[in-house]
């Protein structure tokens, strides 16, 4: 099924939450949310729990997680008393990628920092959208200049479904208003200074003023993308 235009239309000028319930009922069955456990993502988590919309929601445990992070994965699906589908890597190419290029190894160069994204968070992403349809996210555009031209709804070509962004258009201060109000679990580093969390050894805290994603892979100048949005075909085996 593909989307008409007023459709896009309706679901771009709803609320986040009939946003959701909309979708979810145009693709029954077929609608999955990608959850990072970032303050966004847990805003849209709450969404979709506390509404009991059908939407099965996964994270990717890439082994290099923050203990912060595990711990906020127990505390939302105690908080919600509903589960979290985990999808890990491979072990054949994470110990593959270990044994041959080192442990730490995505610090000696762009090109294994992303064979490591790739192998760690790329193919289990793939793995998690094989039968869906709408592939929900937590982007924002203000979050980097990458992700400014993203619209709230696209078609994915090369992954045959759609992409739904319902906060893109959402500030950092209306994540942090819509999380407190409803008292959404988050992750106590967003305190800290890391205000984008991913693996611990790629991520550090931010200092005032500098971009969002400045903490990611921060010993980089280039796009500060692990590959999971990148929409040019994947060229990392």
């Amino acid at each position: 099924m593909r989307l008409s235009k007023s459709d896009i239309e309706t679901i771009e000028a709803t609320s986040l939450n009939e946003g959701l319930e909309m979708i979810s009922k145009l693709f029954p069955g077929k609608v999955v949310f990608s959850s990072s456990l970032g303050q966004e993502d847990q805003v849209i988590t709450d969404a979709i729990f506390k509404n009991d919309l059908p939407i099965k929601i996964f994270t990717l445990d890439t082994g290099r997680l923050f203990g912060e992070t595990y711990e906020l994965l127990e505390r939302t699906t105690a908080r919600y008393k509903k589960s979290i589908q985990v999808y890990f890597p491979e072990a054949k190419d994470v110990e593959e990628f270990v044994t041959t290029k080192g442990i730490n190894s995505f610090y000696e160069s762009v090109e294994n920092r992303k064979e490591c994204c790739h192998i760690r968070k790329v193919k289990p992403l793939n793995r998690a959208l094989q039968g869906a349809s709408v592939w929900i996210t937590g982007l924002r555009a203000e979050q980097s200049g990458s992700r400014k031209e993203m619209p709230m709804i696209e078609w994915l070509e090369e992954k045959q479904l759609y992409k739904f962004n319902p906060l893109i258009n959402w500030t950092y201060v209306e994540v942090l208003d819509y999380v407190k109000e409803f008292y959404v679990p988050y992750n106590p580093l967003h305190d800290k200074g890391f205000i984008s969390i991913g693996c611990a050894p790629c991520t550090r805290a931010i200092e005032p003023g500098e971009d969002p994603r400045a903490g990611r892979w921060w010993w980089e100048t280039s796009q500060k993308e692990c590959g999971l949005h990148v929409q040019a075909p994947e060229t990392v085996k």
